[in-house]
């Protein structure tokens, strides 16, 4: 089990009406003096702790004087020392049991507020975020001819019955070309990633309860009571769930370590499979592969010294843009606003794709600065190299998509459908950076290379 999260309750008091304005901003659901229960509890928590810490000294001074009493053969004075020492004793254990609730009150106050905001993060909901580069040719106009659930039952690439039949909905099989696709969606982003530095990793798809809320992912249903939207497993000795997306175990990896600053920054990419229990929206955000219980995901996950972290980010950006780009198809980077930010975000970045099967643009991947939110619960540091005295600094962590693939499925679908003369769907071009990790073989003449 890791140590108890090392949070920043003197930041929290000295910064109140920031943090309560910040959680408002965020919508973050809090009581309305969440902060101030945090102050308050900190006081006490550190009126305590005062006490608790005099009384210590004090028992080390009355350790002193009865070795001393009893070298130089004082009766009296060991005896009233050893009685002082008794009350003390029932004084600190006292002092110790008043700590443990308050401590544990606290860190779950504090577990609950969200992380800061970047400045130049836009405020409000999601209408309100900002466009920062557009890419990319320009979009096919909607038309349901190119929606991606029509066009994988003409070709036979996705089978819903199958996946609904043994699974339920939102479940499904990849079939044919679309499991090529994924297949080499998959090593075209991995190998992307490689090439600027990241170290590939495939990733546990089980993870402790514990570690998924250290990284900030816990999210709730609107019902009430909430319900957890992560799918738990049944163990008799472990709280365990199925990884909602790799940046959970990816994050795991550093927990309780502490690293050299000329080792950072640390970048990693992970492969594994993505489990959602929400069931989503009604009508088009549910259709065909858009939101679905299960997919694989290729995740950036980086570890960066407190003064690199926002160069990271753009690092980051760099590399989602180029894998997006390499795609041909035509899609935005949006700096996304408050409302928007998940707990441990302190900025956040959306790419959405064009699916003009859908009519609308549609989130294929997002990038997320942390800075110490998660590092702080995951015990992540790093020391100076000068010197073993040197102080440990909270690490910061960053995760980005590389690659959620049955978005970008649909993207390739609805983008690359071909149709004859007759407007019928013939095929699908596929961009030619995919075709060396295509496995070849298949006469059913679908694919066509752009």
């Amino acid at each position: 089990m890791l140590p108890v999260p090392r949070l920043d309750y003197r930041s929290v008091s000295e910064n109140v009406v920031y943090k309560s304005t910040n959680a408002l901003n965020r919508k973050a659901s809090l009581p309305l003096d969440a902060v101030q229960s945090v102050v308050r509890t900190y006081t006490e928590f550190k009126t305590l702790s005062n006490a608790l810490n005099a009384q210590r000294n004090a028992r080390s001074a009355v350790g002193e004087r009865i070795r001393r009493s009893a070298q130089e053969n004082d009766a009296a004075a060991k005896a009233f020392a050893m009685t002082e020492a008794i009350k003390i004793k029932e004084e600190i254990a006292r002092l110790e049991a008043a700590l443990i609730p308050v401590e544990e009150t606290l860190l779950s106050l504090a577990l609950a507020i969200p992380n800061d905001t970047h400045p130049s993060s836009p405020l409000g909901p999601e209408s309100a975020a900002v466009t920062l580069s557009t890419h990319g040719p320009p979009p096919i106009p909607p038309t349901p001819k190119r929606d991606h659930v029509t066009i994988s039952r003409k070709l036979g690439l996705v089978d819903f019955e199958s996946g609904a039949t043994v699974t339920g909905n939102s479940w499904y099989y990849l079939m044919n070309e679309a499991a090529l696709i994924e297949m080499a969606l998959t090593n075209y982003a991995l190998s992307v990633a490689v090439r600027h530095g990241f170290t590939p990793v495939t990733t546990p798809d089980v993870v402790r309860s514990d570690i998924a809320s250290r990284c900030g992912f816990h999210p709730r249903d609107n019902s009430d009571p909430p319900v957890s939207q992560a799918y738990h497993i049944t163990s008799k000795t472990q709280d365990l769930i199925l990884s909602a997306t790799s940046e959970i175990p990816l994050g795991g990896m550093f927990a309780n370590k502490t690293f050299s600053d000329t080792a950072l920054p640390l970048k990693v990419v992970g492969l594994g499979r993505a489990f959602r229990a929400e069931a989503g929206a009604r009508g088009t955000d549910t259709r065909g592969l858009y939101r679905v219980h299960q997919f694989t995901k290729v995740e950036l996950f980086a570890v960066t010294a407190q003064d690199n972290s926002e160069k990271m980010m753009e690092d980051m950006r760099a590399v989602q843009v180029s894998i997006m780009d390499g795609l041909g198809i035509p899609f935005r980077v949006l700096d996304m606003p408050t409302e928007e930010l998940g707990a441990s975000a302190y900025r956040k970045y959306d790419i959405e794709a064009w699916m003009p099967g859908r009519g609308a643009w549609g989130e294929v991947s997002s990038l997320s600065n942390c800075t110490d939110y998660q590092s702080r619960r995951l015990h992540i540091r790093y020391k100076s190299n000068s010197g073993s005295n040197a102080p440990t600094t909270f690490a910061h962590t960053l995760n980005g998509t590389a690659a959620a693939i049955p978005r970008l499925i649909i993207t390739l679908l609805e983008s690359g459908a071909t149709f004859d003369e007759h407007g019928e769907l013939v095929g699908i071009a596929l961009p030619q950076v995919l075709r060396p990790f295509w496995i070849a073989g298949s006469e059913r003449n679908v694919i066509r290379w752009q």
